[in-house]
């Protein structure tokens, strides 16, 4: 098997094909999507930090200067929310966001939420046990992050169903090659939850209440603050990237630990071991394969020079198997303490909700193990056809 982020064979398993890149062709160039392929966690580490490179190039060049075609038309409101949150900018934009956001969205509030992540996730697994079990990531993974996020950012409980088909309709965009019908459906969502929080922010803006929204419309520095659009580009990144994670590591992690038996078993027997059990699923089954980034200016990655106006690819998947930085990476250890997986990016970019999501997972891994100590899966699980942002369809367990 090659690289095809197109086969299901591929996206189901591509360890194997990670091996072959890191070994044979650790920088090699990708032909149908026109990147270099990043396979060493060293290179990957490395560039993830390396200022020569972005995840956009409109704060430096033109899209004629990159040789590339202007944004079709229809994509100006997908655009227009993605483009105002961190994620999709470089400083001194990204560094005013980031500071700005940090400021509303603080350790301690992030820790204050554990409580409520431990009362839902509670809610959530016991009518699971009571059901007998069902496809643990519609009823468990998927509404976990969802009720976290609507309840931080204070959407109105009858609200909250739209929330997850907006996070992965805007997701679809950021797949390789999306098509044609993925990328309207991406557009027509990005403006519905746009036009939803440009509404509720004005809310909160005349009447603040206890939520991040609030929070994040009347933070300030030296009389700098979040513009309208800002907000909403910050609060779409939140849910997209809360959420999507999140349920992916749920669901990959769970179907991890039912194919590595001893070491499901070995997590139930201690509990203690969970911290480092959510990092090691992270590192083995990695919810997000790929992170893309453009050379903004000339490098030279193992010896291979990459020249300005081109995009990297940096496997995180592969990076994340590396032999050269884990011991015996293809194994799946629950107790693995030098595990410096890259799951939630590095340098600037790195995921400011990655506390949040861990205390997510530690929560709902631990409901489970605790209320439902004999899970056992009824089916195997298909993945869904997403390569960038990989997992499962569902995850049919019985408790």
């Amino acid at each position: 098997m090659r690289f095809d982020p197109w086969n299901p064979e591929f996206v189901a398993h591509p360890y194997d094909v990670y091996n072959e890149l890191r070994r044979e062709r650790p920088v090699s160039f990708f032909e149908p999507t026109g990147q270099w392929l990043i396979a060493r966690h060293a290179d990957v580490n490395a560039l993830l930090r390396d200022r020569r490179l972005g995840r956009s190039y409109l704060h430096v060049a033109t899209h004629q200067e990159f040789g590339r075609p202007d944004d079709p038309g229809f994509q100006d409101p997908f655009w227009r929310v993605v483009r105002a949150g961190m994620l999709d900018v470089e400083p001194p934009v990204h560094t005013r966001l980031r500071r700005l956001v940090s400021k509303a969205f603080t350790p301690r509030m992030v820790e204050a939420l554990r409580p409520k992540v431990a009362r839902i996730a509670g809610e959530l697994v016991d009518r699971f046990a009571e059901r007998g079990g069902g496809d643990l990531i519609a009823e468990v993974a998927e509404p976990l992050p969802v009720t976290v996020i609507a309840e931080m950012l204070g959407v109105p409980e009858a609200d909250r169903h739209l929330l997850r088909p907006w996070s992965a309709d805007i997701c679809g965009m950021y797949e390789l090659n999306p098509s044609i019908e993925a990328q309207h459906t991406a557009v027509r969502a990005a403006e519905e939850f746009s036009d939803y929080l440009v509404g509720l922010a004005r809310a909160r803006r005349a009447d603040p209440g206890d939520d991040l929204i609030s929070a994040l419309a009347l933070v300030a520095d030296e009389g700098d603050k979040l513009t309208e659009e800002e907000l909403v580009g910050t609060c779409v990144l939140l849910l997209n990237a809360g959420h999507e994670a999140t349920v992916n590591v749920t669901g990959n992690g769970w179907w991890s630990l039912f194919r590595n038996p001893a070491e499901l078993e070995r997590l139930r027997a201690d509990h203690g071991l969970l911290p480092t059990a959510i990092e090691e699923l992270m590192r083995w089954d990695t919810p997000l394969q790929m992170f893309e980034r453009w050379v903004l200016e000339d490098i030279t990655v193992g010896g291979v020079d990459i020249p300005r106006g081109t995009e990297v690819a940096l496997l995180f998947g592969s990076a994340n198997r590396d032999p050269e930085v884990f011991a015996d990476p293809d194994r799946l250890d629950v107790g693995r303490v030098d595990n410096p997986h890259i799951s939630f990016g590095a340098g600037i970019h790195f995921c400011l909700g990655a506390p949040l999501a861990r205390i997510e997972l530690i929560e709902s891994f631990g409901a489970l193990l605790r209320r439902a100590p004999k899970l056992e899966l009824t089916a195997e699980p298909s993945w869904g056809p997403g390569y960038i942002i990989r997992g499962l369809t569902s995850l049919d367990v019985r408790v």
